[in-house]
């Protein structure tokens, strides 16, 4: 599973970041990771340098062999939780598409 990740203008994408996000998508999705290609990181401040509930938006789009691409979306105060939140919202998903495919 390879992981490509990006942030915008107003989050610095830092190696450090970068390792820390790596590391907890592999970690949740470790159970699909032989069914997924790729996984893209979009991590972005919607406020800029304003502070506010729900400022860092992160997007995951899984690939899955023979599948759509999965979508989903988190936001949060802080780039750890939106990415927490983000990966349990794909686990979820992914947990549902192959159910759909086991049950047919």
């Amino acid at each position: 599973m390879k992981i490509q990740f990006n942030t915008d203008k107003n989050i610095h994408g830092t190696e450090q970041l970068e390792s820390v996000v790596s590391e907890k998508i592999n970690h949740g999705l470790k159970h699909y990771a032989d069914k997924i290609s790729r996984v893209e990181v979009h991590l972005s401040d919607q406020n800029a340098e304003k502070a506010g509930p729900d400022d860092v938006q992160c997007k995951l789009e899984a690939r899955v062999e023979g599948l759509q691409p999965m979508i989903v979306t988190s936001a949060n105060e802080s780039k750890e939780r939106a990415v927490d939140d983000a990966v349990d919202k794909m686990k979820a998903t992914l947990n549902t598409a192959f159910g759909k495919i086991r049950n047919r």
